[in-house]
């Protein structure tokens, strides 16, 4: 049975006045697909990103997600839509001071359904901090507040995974962990797009995307060595 295309972007450009950030973009995604996409400041990454993830749109061409048009919805739909299908972890942890890590996990609940302690701490569970849900952030390391935002980034059970240099602010250690959280989601279906500047983490993922100046200039399939990046990388 063929695998289910969950996100294509179609001759998507992107363009600030005489800038063109992204220029006859196609990429398609299949449902559990790892991908990282790369490339140096400037080529396109982040522009990429917002408009996969509904906090922008293209200039000219269409995206689907999950068999939507997400290019021509309104801000309001592509608020929707980001909420119930995208989970979103950033270089920044954007971790709300006064709360919990529980309670962090619980406001990405509020906006999508009702809160639900029991979910928040199986979400935190999953990424190994049960018990530190009753530490405020600055209790928490750089790498455990990164691991409560994969958290609250699961909790609605989105359809993509989406992360923007979320190993970015994180030590060797650190990065490791995140990682090997990123491979068990992806054994049980998860499917993940990161932007990424460090080339070990980009090696990791199943398929590696290279922009410059607004293309797409790579398409690499490193599923043959898949297994063997993520072993070294963890071992390492």
């Amino acid at each position: 049975m063929s695998a289910r295309k969950i996100l294509e972007l179609k001759n998507v450009s992107k363009i600030y006045g005489n800038l063109k950030a992204l220029a006859d973009i196609n990429l398609s995604v299949n449902a559990g697909d790892w991908l990282s996409i790369m490339g140096p400041s400037g080529s396109g990454k982040t522009t990429m990103i917002n408009i996969i993830g509904c906090m922008d749109t293209p200039s000219v061409g269409s995206v689907i997600l999950d068999d939507v048009d997400i290019s021509k919805e309104n801000a309001a739909s592509l608020t929707r839509i980001r909420r119930d299908k995208i989970g979103l972890i950033f270089q920044q942890f954007h971790l709300i001071s006064y709360l919990t890590a529980v309670e962090n996990v619980m406001v990405a609940q509020y906006y999508h359904s009702m809160p639900d302690e029991a979910e928040a701490m199986e979400a935190l569970d999953k990424v190994g901090l049960a018990d530190r849900a009753r530490h405020l952030p600055a209790q928490l390391s750089g790498g455990e507040q990164q691991r409560v935002c994969i958290a609250r980034a699961l909790i609605n059970s989105p359809q993509i995974l989406l992360g923007d240099e979320p190993t970015g602010n994180l030590d060797e250690e650190n990065e490791g962990i995140v990682v090997d959280i990123f491979r068990r989601l992806h054994d049980e279906g998860v499917t993940i797009i990161i932007v990424t500047h460090d080339p070990e983490v980009g090696d990791v993922a199943q398929r590696k995307i290279i922009l410059e100046h607004g293309k797409i200039v790579d398409d690499i399939d490193q599923s043959a060595t898949f297994g063997e990046a993520l072993k070294l990388k963890h071992n390492n």
